[in-house]
């Protein structure tokens, strides 16, 4: 085994102590089959959300972790629910009158309301697809609708009938004693209407394969399961799936996990062992509820990627899976910014750290190098105070900043420019407050404005902030390009005049200056802002001209 395979077997990133149980289920189950089966499913009853993605990403994050630390080969199947009944119509589709005569049918029964395909299954079908082939995911496709009326899941819902009363006792025991008098793991299509039926079943019959059941009117109809005339209920259909497919490995939110003993147990009496799983936290919005594809609440992916690059959004979604975290606007230019972090760690990294980066589990071996020369933080910040909506305009900052820095040779950096001057235009410019300073803080940025550039009076601030705090280290040496000195100053600044804690100092400067209550390393802002512009800047705070 090579040190990179030993590194992965001893490695404390989630995926790979994912891909250490499935290896080690393979190993003891001793499957019949020859690759090991991750599995995502869909519920395509409203337009795909960002969670979906994140459970492709993350399941193709342990599975790329499996393929390090063993040569069993793989599969990713991406499977969709398109035989749900549509329940309710969603609240962001357009045309919802016409979707309100075609309750309850299978959303692959359903016109589309967009008038793009041929029902609305297919239309979120398709809306998944092109989402998940933007980030080049490896999958197979798999439809529900097409899986029962292809006559792939007909053995599975067979061993259904047969073993019916196991599978009833097993969900008899999560229901309340009303539910079970009318309660069925089958779910008929109406000959007539198409509807999907919540009936009881008058008859089982295990020797034909056939259910008997009376319909909303009083009508008996006997149906065969097979062919695409009967679905599952929804907990009984996880787990044959699971059996169908032989799924080895399947990840959900927590608000499954209290069903995983139903669905295992069923995966099991239909003659397959239960899969491994992983149970991940749910996303927020910003007022702190679940993210719902019927809501369509929270930010989607092409609300992301109109912000930041695919990259940044597979760093997220990397980041502690088994926490809730809010998935909102202003979330993305963190990530941005430490994406690029990681990003340039990594070049410097021994093999052990590098399975440990984030950076690893969204590219593989193939990790490129960050072009970012300026923070997308920063770049929102040059954006406001030069209330540019021109890339041009910031690229003229950095190219004082990074002289050999250009569009042509820092593509990724060009494009977090364009990201950054619409990202402040549609989520920083509305929200800009900017306040007069208080007479501490007005005296302070007096101070600030004139020792920029003053060698003499900026190195005077230093010594004197260092005989109050009695620091006395050597002073450094005067640099008004070099963020770190600049940063100095600022930090004496607000030290001289009594700043307690500190950090309020840098608030007055954000919120008087830039019109925020956080911003940017403020001397890493002079240093690309420029000193002279600097010093206008704090003049026109000071005179009262932010707006």
């Amino acid at each position: 085994m090579s040190h990179q395979r030993d590194a992965a077997m001893a490695s404390k990133a989630w995926p790979f102590d994912e891909a250490r149980r499935v290896l080690k289920r393979h190993e003891q189950k001793s499957p019949d089959k020859d690759h090991v089966l991750f599995e995502t499913g869909y519920g395509p009853s409203g337009l795909p959300h960002i969670g979906t993605f994140g459970e492709v990403l993350r399941t193709t994050m342990i599975r790329r972790a499996f393929e390090t630390i063993s040569d069993i080969p793989t599969r990713l199947v991406c499977f969709s629910d398109d035989l749900d009944g549509m329940r309710k119509v969603p609240g962001n589709v357009p045309n919802r009158e016409m979707l309100n005569e075609h309750l309850q049918k299978p959303l692959t029964s359903v016109p589309d309301p967009f008038g793009e395909h041929d029902s609305f299954g297919a239309h979120n079908n398709a809306m998944l697809a092109r989402f998940l082939d933007t980030f080049n995911f490896d999958y197979e496709f798999y439809s529900a609708t097409e899986f029962y009326n292809s006559g792939q899941f007909d053995e599975v819902l067979l061993r259904a009938v047969e073993r019916h009363d196991a599978i009833m006792k097993v969900m008899l025991k999560s229901l309340r004693e009303a539910r079970r008098q009318t309660y069925s793991i089958f779910l008929p299509l109406h000959p007539e209407t198409g509807r999907i039926l919540y009936v009881p079943m008058k008859h089982v019959n295990a020797s034909t394969g056939e259910i008997t059941f009376d319909d909303e009117e009083g009508r008996e109809w006997t149906l065969p399961v097979t062919g695409g005339n009967v679905k599952l209920q929804w907990k009984p259909d996880f787990g044959a799936r699971w059996a169908a497919l032989g799924v080895d490995f399947e990840m959900y939110g927590k608000d499954h996990s209290t069903n995983t003993p139903i669905y295992d147990r069923i995966c099991e009496i239909l003659g397959h062992p239960a899969p491994e799983h992983f149970t991940y936290e749910l996303f927020l919005d910003e007022n702190g509820q679940k993210i719902a594809k019927s809501l369509g609440n929270g930010i989607s992916i092409d609300e992301w990627l109109a912000y930041a690059s695919t990259d940044s959004l597979s760093y997220f979604m990397y980041q502690k899976p088994k926490t809730a975290k809010r998935l909102h606007f202003d979330v993305i230019p963190k990530a941005v910014d430490e994406y690029h972090q990681q990003l340039r760690s990594y070049a410097a990294q021994d093999v052990e750290k590098r399975l440990n980066n984030p950076v690893h589990h969204i590219y593989g071996h193939d990790v490129p190098e960050s072009d970012m020369v300026v923070p997308f933080s920063m770049l929102l910040n040059l954006a406001s105070v030069s209330g540019t909506e021109e890339k041009e305009v910031l690229w003229g900052f950095i190219n004082k900043y990074a002289p050999d820095a250009s569009p042509k040779t820092h593509p990724g950096m060009d494009q977090a420019v364009g990201f950054a001057v619409r990202y402040y235009n549609d989520h920083v410019k509305p929200n800009k407050h900017y306040r007069a300073p208080d007479e501490r803080e007005h005296a302070a940025l007096e101070d600030l404005a004139g020792v920029l550039g003053d060698d003499e009076g900026a190195l005077a601030a230093i010594a004197r902030k260092n005989l109050a705090t009695g620091n006395d280290e050597p002073l450094p040496e005067a640099d008004f390009t070099n963020e770190d000195f600049l940063q100095s100053v600022v930090f004496a600044i607000g030290k001289n005049h009594g700043f307690e804690p500190l950090r309020n100092w840098f608030k007055a400067i954000y919120e008087v200056l830039l019109g925020a209550s956080q911003g940017p390393r403020f001397g890493g802002f002079i240093a690309l802002y420029g000193v002279n512009q600097t010093k206008k800047l704090i003049a026109d705070a000071l005179a009262g001209k932010m707006k």
